[in-house]
This record gives structure tokens, sequence and C-alpha cells, in this order.
């Protein structure tokens, strides 16, 4: 039996958590502290415990470096993009505003910061799994047996 197998069973059992509670905190974070950034990082958290336990290869076929590489390009689009929408819509840039016409209710502030968070917890992911990819795949400068 392996030594691990402890780790290997409570860690499918919290991926899973970890990964509803992250999006809990995105789409609960324009009602209450959170957000974004916040979400991004417990996501993140998420794919490195993975890698922890079984393994950055295993890792690599569940979340591959090349989609953190387009991730981190895509949600600096997406933030970008709602500001560009507001601009072509009448506003300024990044005034959410102009995205509803229904202005006493505040349901553009809604889809602009909802955009916005968006683009943030797909950036925010990425670059913290390419750290993490980053430094977990180094080699190491000095051999185990110098130690």
């Amino acid at each position: 039996m392996s030594p691990h197998v402890i780790l290997r069973v409570v860690s499918k059992l919290l991926i899973p958590l970890i990964i509803v509670f992250g999006f809990y905190v995105h789409f609960h974070g324009d009602y209450s502290p959170g957000g974004g950034f916040q979400a991004g990082v417990i996501l993140a958290s998420a794919i490195i415990l993975y890698a922890l336990i079984f393994g950055l290869e295993a890792a690599h076929h569940v979340f591959p470096p090349y989609w953190a590489r387009v991730g981190m390009a895509l949600g600096g689009v997406i933030y970008a993009s709602v500001g560009f929408v507001s601009l072509f819509m009448g506003g300024k840039f990044l005034e959410y505003t102009v995205l509803h016409p229904d202005v006493d209710h505040g349901m553009g502030q809604h889809i602009g910061i909802i955009g916005v968070e968006l683009g943030v917890l797909v950036t925010v992911t990425c670059v913290m799994i390419a750290i993490f990819y980053a430094f977990a795949g180094r080699s190491p400068e000095i051999s185990d047996e110098d130690w």
C-alpha cells in the first residue's frame, strides 16, 4: 500500500471543495469582500495542491502550462474589453453605468464588476499556476547526496 494513500484520498475530497469555494468567493465578491484576486489564488491553490500530492506531470495533464500562458493574456483582454465596451457605448473607460440602461438599480455596475473580476480571476489563477510550475520544474542545483 502507498504511504501517501491518506493524502491522496483527503486531497481528492478537498480539491472540489476548494474549487467551489473559489467560485463562491468570486461570485459573491461584488456584494462583500472578495472577488477576482482572492478567488484566483484559491483556484490556483487547488491545482497546486493537486501537483504537490500527485506530482508535477499529473498536474501538467490536468492544467497544461500552455493554458496558464494563454490564460494570463486572456484575463487582461477580458478586463480591457469591459472598458472598451463602455467606451463604444458612449461612456468613459470602465464606466459601468452605460452597460445597462437601468441606472436606478445599478445593473450596469454589477455587469461591469463581474466582467472585470472575471478578467482578474483568470489572470491571477493562471499567473499563480505559472509561477508554481516555473519553480517546481527547476532542477535542483545541489544533489540530494550533497545535503
